[in-house]
């Protein structure tokens, strides 16, 4: 493998992966290559390769976004660093970029749609937004378990921090899985009352251990029962009737419409999770409750570094959240994931020989 890189690539809607041997590629100054520890399988890399989303890079294409691996040749000031690739990647100079907004740069490339991504041996990747990982991070886990962090920890980090969500608010998830229960414990660290909804009770059982204040199955409930539930556990938390901060990561249809009828006066609701179906609200209530609804993309570059630091200081501990998997199982892995078989984010992790 000394001049050989491996992918899996995706040739076509809902097809196995085909895997692929490649020779390395030739490297721009601005370029990094890295050898690839770990990629996480996301809802995104479903959404390509089974419901139809188009990605940016025709097909066939590596998919994966969710990254770490280590630098083995670009600029020397990366050279053999442990890193975390960015999901986003933006230019840094346009518009958006200098106004805090680079994480909607018209200029990004993402990993895995605007070209190969994670689920390979090796990736090639502008270097400049590339985030270091300390050796004292390494120390607790290892490189392969911190691909997460490129999304399924940073993008609830962002998404948190744009809610303007202060100690003492009442937080309330839709979706604990892989993305949902990160934004959980962060709402926690953040100081704020949580409670997680979900359908699954190992999933709410897993948030509760970890520190969520609060949990609720709300599997065959209508939404004004659910509504009642939620009333009575912020007066059991002491937490305000009002200000309510809303974070839907569940990417359904019924999360989505759960989520906005759980609005109250001077609420933020947060869209975090993806779907291509349109759910039914009534715009309204948004004026009535002088409410707002806010989305989130990834997260900017710029944030890594404090994602990073929570896990360093132990904050967030991410290990029992998460699976290893080797990439050669990747066809089984993507259709278990559609099945919804996994109860922890899978990371796929380079076995070629």
């Amino acid at each position: 493998m000394e001049d050989k890189m491996y992918s899996w690539k995706m040739s076509e809607l809902k097809a196995d992966f085909q895997l692929v041997e490649s020779p390395f590629p030739e490297l721009n100054p601005d370029e990094a290559f890295i050898k690839i520890s770990g990629c996480g399988v996301c809802h995104t890399d479903l959404s390509f390769w089974h419901f139809g989303v188009k990605t940016k890079k025709e097909l066939p294409l590596t998919l994966g976004h969710e990254i770490s691996g280590k630098v083995i040749a670009g600029p020397s000031e990366w050279l053999n660093k442990n890193v975390i690739i960015p999901a986003v990647l933006p230019c840094g100079e346009c518009e958006l970029c200098k106004k805090g907004r680079s994480n909607m740069c018209q200029k990004q490339l993402m990993p895995g749609n605007d070209f190969d991504g994670g689920f390979a041996s090796h990736i090639k990747v502008p270097a400049k937004f590339l985030c270091l990982v300390p050796d004292a991070v390494l120390e607790k886990y290892p490189l392969e378990k911190l691909a997460v962090v490129a999304d399924a920890i940073s993008t609830p980090y962002q998404v948190l921090k744009k809610s303007e969500l202060e100690a003492g608010d009442l937080a309330i998830v839709i979706g604990v899985g892989g993305v949902g229960v990160y934004g959980a414990l962060i709402a926690k660290i953040m100081g704020a009352k949580v409670l997680a909804i979900d359908l699954d009770d190992e999933k709410l059982a897993s948030a509760k251990k970890n520190g969520v204040d609060a949990i609720l199955n709300i599997k065959d409930l209508d939404f004004k029962t659910i509504k009642g539930k939620v009333i009575e556990i912020a007066k059991e938390l002491n937490a305000s009737r009002y200000g309510w901060k809303i974070f839907e990561i569940s990417g359904t249809k019924a999360g989505q419409e759960l989520a906005y009828n759980l609005l109250t006066y001077t609420s933020t609701l947060s869209i975090v999770g993806f779907t291509m179906e349109k759910p039914e609200v009534r715009l309204s209530n948004l004026m009535a409750f002088d409410a707002k609804v806010i989305g989130t993309w990834g997260c900017k570059p710029e944030l890594y570094p404090e994602v990073i630091d929570l896990i360093a200081s132990d904050k967030l501990k991410i290990e029992d959240f998460i699976e290893l998997i080797p990439m050669s199982q990747i066809n089984e892995v993507f259709q278990n994931t559609l099945h919804h078989k996994y109860k922890k984010r899978t990371i796929l992790v380079p076995d070629f020989k």
